[in-house]
């Protein structure tokens, strides 16, 4: 599989980790939108949240305490924003799913 977040689970592109457990990889955006801007990845390849299903659902449900956890020990106070795109046009630039934790400053609606 070609995927670059195949990629950096597997350890063949570095990156700036987080956290790591059996289903979820966690690392520093290397395109930052925010003072703290972190990809959250599932290990299993699943190309969007188009295609969440009883198959992997617990996954996704893993993902966000996981997201929970390191918003705590990062001392975002509660205050943080979780962002995922699915398909070109909605601007998914890797067909993996991922989950985007941004925080450490404000935000306003919508997104600008």
């Amino acid at each position: 599989m070609d995927c670059i977040f195949c990629k950096i689970i597997n350890g063949k592109i570095p990156s700036n980790k987080v956290y790591e457990d059996e289903l979820v990889y966690a690392f520093y955006d290397i395109d930052q939108k925010a003072p703290v801007h972190i990809l959250v990845i599932p290990k299993q390849h699943i190309v969007s949240a188009a295609y969440i299903d009883d198959s992997n659902a617990q996954i996704v449900a893993h993902m966000f305490e996981v997201i929970a956890k390191i918003a705590r020990e990062l001392k975002l106070n509660n205050s943080f924003r979780v962002v995922t795109n699915a398909g070109d046009s909605a601007g998914q630039t890797v067909p993996h799913l991922h989950f985007h934790l941004l925080g450490g400053r404000d935000f306003s609606w919508p997104p600008g």
